[in-house]
């Protein structure tokens, strides 16, 4: 069986070659800050009513980020095929720094630059499972030892952890189930696998595949 090498390694190796490959960029913009304007890209909820870290994403050429209530829907954007894929920057919150029910302001890092817990018992802010950024790897190990969890680099985070489904006993604010009903934005991954109407997408993404 053909093995599913889908780290984000590969991925944060295409995105920069793509947005800084062709022709040299002004240099990434900075981070911006959370308002009651930002609204994120896959739920439509104000990302500041989510507790747990954040993130966000600057095209080229975009003035503004696209926001996302969760590290794991910011991951997910840069894996998803239908999402564009000139990413001039990634931003999560350092949560060495930032406290888990508001992040504060000033508490952003590269994303590239982090390490992360996948695994632990804490929950993002759409209530699925988190990819838990931190930008010292002690932070990150103590985090691990209270949570559980394991703690690795952006480039080891396995595709599972981001498009991997969640338990429908996880499902954040405003996700009840009611019914045959709408795509479940908690998981941009399994929407993106519903949509496909593909077995070999659901081969490529599954946790199954990776560990083999």
């Amino acid at each position: 069986m053909r093995r599913a090498n889908w780290g984000l390694a590969l991925s944060a190796l295409f995105l920069l070659a793509t947005a800084c490959g062709k022709e040299q960029t002004a240099e990434a913009p900075p981070p911006a800050e959370l308002t009651r304007e930002a609204i994120g890209h896959y739920c439509n909820m104000i990302v500041q009513d989510h507790q747990g870290p954040k993130g966000q994403i600057f095209l080229s050429g975009k003035p503004e980020p696209i926001w996302f209530s969760s590290v794991r829907d910011t991951l997910a954007f840069t894996l998803l095929p239908e999402e564009p894929k000139d990413v001039a920057a990634i931003y999560v919150n350092d949560m060495g720094r930032a406290s888990w029910d508001k992040p504060e302001a000033g508490t952003w890092i590269e994303a590239k630059d982090a390490w992360y817990v996948i695994g632990s018992t804490q929950q993002g802010g759409m209530g699925a499972p988190e990819a838990v950024p931190f930008s010292k790897r002690a932070d990150a190990e103590d985090f691990a030892a209270a949570y559980r969890g394991r703690v690795v680099a952006f480039s080891e985070i396995p595709s599972d952890a981001i498009l991997g489904e969640v338990p429908e006993t996880q499902h954040g604010p405003g996700h009840e189930q009611t019914g045959a009903a709408m795509p479940d934005m908690t998981n941009p991954g399994q929407h993106h696998m519903q949509q496909s109407g593909s077995g070999m997408d659901h081969q490529e993404h599954s946790g199954e595949e990776v560990r083999q």
